[in-house]
């Protein structure tokens, strides 16, 4: 049995909002990393693994429990704990050389062993060409590659990555995916354990030998999966695939049903922040496509996901949000690894575009607190205009700058389907649509 190196013992976290409202984030959060395993954190949006993972680096500290490293409690950042995140955060103005090296000049090590030891992690990660180039010249792959070698130069004891293959196309995601793992395989990488978030489930079975899953608002561990396959794992693999399913049925299993007798009185139960929810990048037509095909026979309404997925000729992991964004708006519902039509789901199959306008203007209004928000102030105002900068704010207060973009552009693109408000790029403003002023 490998040691603990990182615990987590009763962690909660709790941001506070105006007017003395909370927002649950994290609850009750207990696990450990061991050296010698990958951990992999999957859930649903909302679900606080992102926030977790900067409690995990000492970036963050819980509003309740504690964190443990190596035996102590975590007081803040750590060189012996190496941070990779979704975004490169990589500095223009510095090369590769420079960007990789700045960790080290920070913790004082010497010009000519900072030399040393960034051309050993760039020659490792195999892009020793590029050390005098800016980020500006390099692909995304090659900018990822950067923001790893920075974290692994300090060759620290647990590497902890926030999807770090989300901003990357598929095949040189895969590509940047398979180097690491080969790596750590051969025992080449500078790291005893690593931790990673990622919302695609087929690359955490791919990478991870241990899967917590998260419920949402507020995140905490409901199943822990284990994944017995040596490394390389083969996707048509029967076992991969079974590990694969069953992650999707734990996710999109229903929680059960609290009897009023159950719930203790005297607790404060806080709802999710009205924009907290967090919008995949995810455009109207995938779901519209989605209902039709489900609404279909033989499928009348319900298909397993991993047999829909096959039948699209499409990777479950670019079906599974389009299956939570119908869920989310109401028209879908996720259980147990399938996916069924509502009623509304099914009614909008059938409809024409102008029906299907109504019904999707109204799942929006009912559904998506940020839709809603942003229709009630176009509406209130003379002018029927609103500075977007104002709700980025908001959603900022909730969620990373990143998501509070992708979830601002994902409204615009689902209200403009509907009709609801339009966007002026130009002038970074909402107006409300000429033709959804009576919606």
């Amino acid at each position: 049995m490998f040691p603990h190196l990182l615990s987590f013992r009763g962690c909660s976290q709790t941001y506070h909002k105006r007017r003395a409202t909370e927002l649950p984030v994290l609850s009750d959060v207990n696990f450990s990393v061991s050296s010698g395993e990958i951990v992999g954190l999957v859930g649903r949006a909302g679900s606080g693994k992102s926030t977790l993972l900067r409690i995990a680096s000492g970036l963050l500290k819980p509003t309740e429990g504690e964190v443990v490293w190596k035996g102590k409690p975590l007081e803040g950042p750590t060189p012996e704990i190496g941070v990779v995140f979704q975004s490169f955060a990589l500095f223009p103005w510095l090369t590769v050389e420079e960007n990789v090296a700045l960790g080290l000049e920070a913790h004082g090590v010497k010009r000519e062993d900072r030399a040393q030891r960034t051309h050993r992690i760039i020659e490792l990660l195999g892009f020793s060409g590029y050390g005098n180039a800016y980020p500006k010249e390099l692909s995304g792959a090659m900018q990822q590659r950067t923001g790893i070698a920075r974290a692994l130069v300090l060759e620290p004891d647990l590497l902890i990555m926030d999807e770090p293959f989300a901003a990357l196309d598929h095949l040189t995601g895969e590509n940047l995916r398979t180097d690491l793992i080969d790596l750590w395989s051969d025992g080449k990488l500078p790291v005893q354990a690593m931790m990673m978030v990622t919302h695609n489930v087929e690359e955490a079975v791919l990478m991870c030998d241990r899967l917590l899953i998260f419920s949402s608002n507020p995140g905490r561990i409901i199943h822990e999966v284990r994944v017995p396959i040596q490394h390389p794992r083969n996707r048509d693999d029967p076992a991969f695939r079974a590990i694969v399913d069953q992650v999707y049925t734990l996710m999109t299993r229903r929680a059960p049903i609290v009897s009023e007798a159950d719930i203790d009185e005297t607790a404060s139960v806080q709802p999710p922040a009205p924009l907290a929810i967090v919008l995949p990048p995810l455009s109207v037509n995938p779901m519209v496509g989605l209902m039709e095909v489900l609404a279909q026979a033989p499928l009348n309404g319900r298909a397993d996901l991993p047999m829909l997925a096959e039948r699209l000729q499409m990777a479950l992991d670019d079906l599974f949000p389009i299956g939570e964004s119908l869920h989310l708006l109401g028209l879908a519902e996720l259980e147990d690894g399938d996916i069924m039509l509502t009623e509304d789901g099914m009614r909008f199959a059938d409809a024409e575009h102008e029906q299907r306008q109504d019904i999707m203007r109204s799942a929006m209004l009912h559904s998506i607190p940020l839709i809603r928000n942003i229709r009630t102030v176009l509406d209130e105002r003379p002018a029927h205009t609103a500075d977007a900068e104002r709700f980025r704010k908001e959603l900022e207060a909730c969620m990373s700058a990143s998501y509070a973009q992708q979830t601002l552009q994902t409204a615009i693109n689902w209200a403009r389907y509907a009709e609801l408000f339009d966007f002026d790029e130009e002038d970074d403003q909402f107006l409300l649509a000429g033709t959804a002023t009576g919606a």
